[in-house]
């Protein structure tokens, strides 16, 4: 790699920092150098707070050296006020020449124009250092803003003879395929996406809490499909603990605090119909825990871009059937006992 491309990859490592904190805003990490050297770097913590620019900059002990200094950032910098002004402005009032940037910001309200403010202040721009890998790291946000849906992550857990639950349990609570160091990574996964869906039997059946409870981070918002309101009111997705969206087919007044109801047709495309809902709810991701009838849902919709299966090291020779995805694994790990296999729905 050459100098551009070493620093660019020190932006996306600072940027990962902020997984799961950002939203609705992009990861972004900038780093800024000086004769070879890095004098200052930050990254974007949480949305409201200061941009990846800003900490940068004021991380820098010797201010006298930005006008002579380059600042490298892994997202074009934002050229508009929101909830913090313009990071373009603040670079240009800095002085600093040169600004490496690792991919274009598709957002409607930046989308080229910091690009252009910087370039028409005289500023030296070099544009797609490291872009497919700076890309990657926002595929969330990317996804949100030029296909006006959520990201969507599939994700269960089958048995050895494809099996994702047994036809009939003794209790009201999950029959576990996997082990707990995979169960520990789902949390985890959980508190890195912004919402997690499932459907009706899988709250009857297993009584979810949809948490994030075995890692520390930020519970995702619930949705829950319920078409005729047969989940009862003492479900654990009804404790009020976290914002939850119910997808059903009539309206009526939420009887719960932090609960909204999305009407839709059942009849028609469910799938498009909840993304759509969950766009207009400012959902950039989402996790797709199940049932089988749910996950299918959405694949043949062709509506995913990324699934995440669990091979557990169990069989029950007879039950629920997973989800046909006719997808080629584009990774495979070991996790303690278990496999899993991560399948992308993109290039």
């Amino acid at each position: 790699m050459n100098n551009h491309e070493d620093y660019i990859a020190r932006c996306i490592e600072l940027a990962k920092n902020g997984f799961g904190t950002t939203y609705p805003n992009p990861m972004v990490g900038s780093v800024i150098v000086y004769n070879g050297e890095i004098i200052g770097e930050g990254w974007h913590q949480k949305a409201g707070e200061p941009h990846a620019e800003v900490n940068a900059i004021r991380s820098v002990k010797d201010p006298s050296l930005l006008d002579k200094a380059t600042i490298y950032v892994s997202l074009e910098p934002c050229s508009h006020f929101g909830k913090t002004p313009p990071c373009c402005d603040l670079i240009i009032k800095n002085k600093i020449p040169n600004v490496v940037i690792g991919t274009v910001d598709s957002n409607i309200k930046v989308a080229g124009n910091g690009i252009k403010r910087l370039q028409e202040a005289g500023t030296n721009v070099l544009v797609g250092v490291l872009e497919k890998e700076c890309y990657e790291l926002n595929q969330r946000f990317f996804t949100f803003h030029e296909k006006k849906r959520p990201y969507i992550i599939l994700k269960w857990a089958e048995t050895q003879d494809g099996f994702i639950a047994p036809l009939q349990k003794e209790e009201q609570k999950p029959v576990w395929i996997t082990n707990l160091n995979s169960r520990q990574l789902v949390h985890k996964w959980r508190t890195e996406e912004q919402a997690i869906l499932v459907g009706t039997q899988t709250v009857i059946y297993d009584n979810p809490q949809l948490n994030a409870r075995d890692w520390e981070g930020n519970n995702p918002i619930r949705v829950v499909i319920d078409q005729n309101h047969r989940i009862p009111k003492t479900a654990h997705v009804f404790d009020n603990q976290t914002k939850t969206i119910v997808f059903s087919n009539k309206k009526s007044t939420p009887s719960l605090e932090n609960t909204i109801l999305e009407v839709i047709d059942f009849q028609q495309n469910i799938a498009q119909q909840i993304v759509d809902k969950l766009f207009q709810n400012q959902i950039q991701s989402i996790i797709i825990e199940g049932g089988a009838q749910t996950l299918q849902t959405f694949i043949d919709a062709n509506l995913w871009d990324e699934a995440r299966v669990f091979i557990g090291n169990c069989t029950f020779e007879k039950g629920v059937k997973a989800p046909i995805l006719n997808t080629s694994p584009f990774k495979k790990e070991k996790i303690g006992i278990d496999e899993l296999l991560i399948i992308r729905n993109y290039d």
